[in-house]
């Protein structure tokens, strides 16, 4: 089995650049920016990781930088775009919890003439800079391709899914749907809404494996909801045990269930990279009026998994 995970070990992170309507900004290069930050939620490993390394990343740059917490609302974020134009910040650094609800707030910063970057999501409408990501679909599907091998093209799989309305959702859930689409023996049992959330994968897991004791792997679109799967699977009485296979950042901690085979696969992508790039990005675009597009990075599984 080992020589099966090996062949899916890797994830592009992308930087994709697209054109913001205005005028090219002229500045001395002694400048300080003020860059926002805006997270979608503070209560997850994987993004505590992005503000600790935007925050690093701005301090070597010389950039100020504020950081914003979502909690998860589109309402909060709408409020904290129009917050960080009002104090007349250089540049967005946006994390949208809803691609469709965020929309509006994007536009406004495009009409208030403030360069927007997208990190990790993206909205549906308003225009952006750039966009800094890993390539969600394409983890998606690696990590799906993985199960169907795994299973030899036969078999029961629930799948575990983000926020509703987030890009990173619906992109991790059209990866995977479009490999297992290629194995017509597998069957995607439970499609539960885990809100990226180690506590609703807890519970959602619990319920999915009542419902469907044969269960052989579970697909979890981020981390925490894989540990919370992991812990329903766990503590279950059944002596069937399905394997989990997760996207996500490769933290210390799910490195250490993956080197104890209590996950199967993890899809990592690297959250602190992407943030530092765009920052990095931005800085370039605001001095010079061109976007600077770093070469992918590639990224590895968990060592020694």
């Amino acid at each position: 089995m080992k020589t099966l995970k090996q062949k899916f070990l890797r994830s592009l992170l992308v930087a994709a650049a697209g054109l913001f309507a205005a005028v090219p900004i002229a500045a001395s290069a002694t400048q300080q920016y003020t860059f926002a930050l805006l997270l979608s939620t503070l209560n997850n490993p994987y993004f505590v990781t992005m503000k600790n390394s935007a925050q690093a990343e701005a301090k070597r740059l010389g950039v100020k930088l504020l950081v914003l917490d979502g909690n998860n609302s589109s309402t909060t974020q709408s409020n904290q775009v129009r917050t960080a134009i009002a104090r007349k910040v250089n540049l967005l650094l946006i994390n949208p919890t809803n691609a469709t609800a965020m929309s509006p707030a994007v536009k406004e910063a495009n009409r208030a003439g403030v360069p927007v970057i997208f990190v990790d999501r993206k909205t549906d409408a308003g225009k952006a800079i750039g966009f800094f990501a890993s390539d969600n679909v394409q983890a998606g599907e690696q990590a799906c391709n993985y199960i169907s091998q795994r299973l030899h093209g036969k078999g029961q799989i629930a799948m575990l899914l983000g926020i509703p309305g987030a890009s990173a959702t619906n992109e991790r859930s059209a990866g995977c749907e479009t490999a297992l689409k290629k194995h017509p023996g597998i069957h995607i049992v439970a499609r539960q809404t885990a809100n990226f959330s180690r506590e609703d994968g807890l519970n959602v897991m619990r319920n999915v494996l009542i419902a469907h004791p044969n269960l052989d792997a579970v697909y979890a679109e981020n981390g925490q909801m894989g540990i919370g799967a992991m812990k329903a699977i766990d503590s279950a009485s059944t002596q069937h045990k399905p394997f989990i296979v997760i996207v996500g950042s490769n933290s210390p901690y799910q490195q250490k269930l993956i080197k104890e085979g209590k996950i199967a696969l993890s899809v990592a992508q690297q959250p602190g990279k992407m943030v530092a790039m765009a920052i990095e990005a931005g800085q370039h675009y605001l001095q010079d009026g061109v976007l600077f597009v770093p070469v992918p990075l590639m990224m590895d599984k968990a060592p020694g998994a």
